[in-house]
């Protein structure tokens, strides 16, 4: 880091001047490495108010480039930004065969309108699929259960993403307490993150990356892959 680059920002070559505002332009992928320096290079709380102007100054752009930035990220990137970490969804993977399962309904809702048999058909599916949080893949393990027209997943407790799973679930859901002492630490999890070049996460942050991977395991592509299976399996 120099005087003149205090923050230590990626140099980039310009494609030349704003037709209006007579400050340079970057090419969309450029754009992109600029907009993610804004979320992602980390700032001491006293340097906050200087960040900004500075990062303006370096690669001399206005506000104007900065706030279409966004717009060109997301659609090239597909990813997000999570409290100041960059994650995205990659491929899955169907790791072992469809298995066949049973579910007894209970005595109570037997008699339910809609129900004419004591079983429904389901089915379990050992999976994976890749995320990368700030450009570091990571993986997740999870056995997906089909009934009917809904899924639920569980996932294993081997790799940071699953290990962060069950810290968040063991803290927020009372069935889990007592065991919650068997799941990672803050501290420990994010020394593990630490390990692999991932800069430290509070509580919110973990909670929210949490939410994201259980939203985004199921993809249409895995969905259509799915169906066929079942298909086959009938």
């Amino acid at each position: 880091m120099t005087q003149h680059n205090p923050y230590n920002f990626l140099p980039l070559q310009s494609t030349g001047r704003n037709e209006t505002d007579t400050a340079n332009t970057y090419a969309p992928e450029d754009m992109i490495k600029i907009y993610e320096q804004q979320f992602l290079i980390p700032v001491p709380e006293e340097k906050l108010t200087e960040f900004l102007p500075a990062l303006k100054a370096f690669y001399d752009i206005d506000n104007n480039t900065l706030d279409i930035s966004a717009i060109i990220y997301d659609a090239i990137a597909d990813s997000c930004i999570i409290y100041n970490h960059k994650v995205k969804v990659g491929d899955y993977q169907i790791l072992g065969e469809l298995i066949e399962e049973a579910i007894e309904y209970d005595e109570d809702n037997k008699d339910d309108a809609g129900i004419e048999d004591k079983e429904m058909q389901a089915y379990t599916l050992e999976c994976q699929r890749t995320f990368f949080i700030n450009d570091v893949e990571m993986i997740y393990h999870f056995n997906l259960f089909i009934y009917g027209d809904g899924y639920s997943t569980l996932t294993k407790k081997e790799t940071i993403l699953e290990k962060m799973y069950w810290f968040v679930r063991g803290r927020f859901e009372e069935d889990l307490l007592d065991a919650s002492e068997d799941n990672d630490s803050l501290d420990s999890i994010n020394e593990q993150l630490d390990g692999v070049g991932i800069h430290a996460m509070d509580l919110t942050t973990i909670d929210e990356i949490v939410s994201y991977v259980e939203g985004s395991i199921i993809d249409d592509a895995m969905v259509d892959e799915l169906n066929q299976l079942l298909d086959d399996a009938e």
